[in-house]
């Protein structure tokens, strides 16, 4: 059975396959059919600059991200979500909700925000519209009172994404041997921006 829930600008499709809408996107569990659209994105070494390193090289990698990220699914409950365009289904990117087991910063078994799109979709709004729906499910869904996120302190279109969002700047920590900056959102600050959105 499904329930469809408006709220403003975000409509929510709730059912064993999460599907999230924005005004220009659907969001939804990943699949094998977007193993093109994530090699794309995957493998552009911009895409990287901030986050690895390490583009992938062929579709069997992007059919192995793919895997990894339906495994979250089922082990976790969330995962990252494929954002597509509403009219032409073409992949965009992904943004989702993910369970860190940790420890991250001294902090375990929390739930983080990220977002990663093709190159050729940059500097749309796409990070801060669907950011903001998938927070909006997630604080409503989730167990938590807090989202975390990170991203590389030199990623100033990533970091200007979650200040625009409301998540505050908690300094610096060491991750996988990189200085990474660490954010915070109470659901508190993010029902208070609700009512004044």
């Amino acid at each position: 059975m499904a329930i469809l829930i408006n709220d403003r600008d975000h409509v929510y499709l709730i059912m064993e396959d999460v599907m999230i809408a924005t005004q220009r996107t659907l969001m939804r569990k990943l699949s094998e059919l977007d193993r093109e659209g994530f090699y794309e994105m995957d493998s552009d070494p911009e895409v990287h600059k901030y986050i690895f390193k390490q583009p992938i090289g062929s579709l069997e990698e992007a059919e192995e991200g793919i895997r990894f990220i339906q495994s979250q699914y089922k082990k976790y409950g969330t995962g990252r979500l494929a954002v597509v365009d509403r009219n032409s289904n073409e992949f965009l990117g992904w943004c989702g909700i993910k369970f860190i087991e940790g420890p991250w910063n001294n902090v375990s078994n929390f739930y983080e925000l990220g977002y990663r799109f093709t190159q050729k979709h940059w500097g749309k709004g796409y990070a801060t519209e669907t950011a903001s729906a998938i927070l909006d499910y997630a604080f409503a869904k989730l167990p938590t009172d807090v989202i975390y996120a990170i991203t590389d302190p030199q990623n100033s279109g990533s970091r200007h994404v979650l200040e625009k969002l409301g998540f505050v700047y908690h300094g610096l920590f060491e991750l996988d041997g990189s200085s990474t900056t660490w954010y915070i959102l109470p659901k508190e600050t993010w029902i208070n921006r609700a009512k004044t959105r």
